[in-house]
């Protein structure tokens, strides 16, 4: 599944908020990015339905392996181009 950039920033949130707290919400992600919570909602379902992040049953967010990668490649990006 070819992402967009929209979802490589929700995975990169999702990664950033990991490092800061530990767990991880929508209505974090939804805060950190300014968006709504419905836009979260259809963010998240979309990553995944392509196998880049999985819910538990408490409804934290967790990057897969596929996810980190592709969390961690737009982090270093994001800080290449601000320096």
């Amino acid at each position: 599944m070819k992402l967009r950039a929209s979802g490589e920033d929700y995975l990169e949130a999702v990664l950033v908020l990991q490092k800061e707290k530990g767990m991880v919400r929508s209505v974090d992600v939804a805060r950190h990015l300014d968006v709504s919570k419905p836009s979260v909602c259809h963010a998240v379902s979309t990553l995944k339905a392509g196998g880049f992040l999985t819910m538990d049953e408490n409804s934290f967010l967790f990057l897969t392996d596929v996810g980190r990668e592709v969390a961690e490649q737009t982090y270093e990006k994001h800080c290449f181009f601000t320096r």
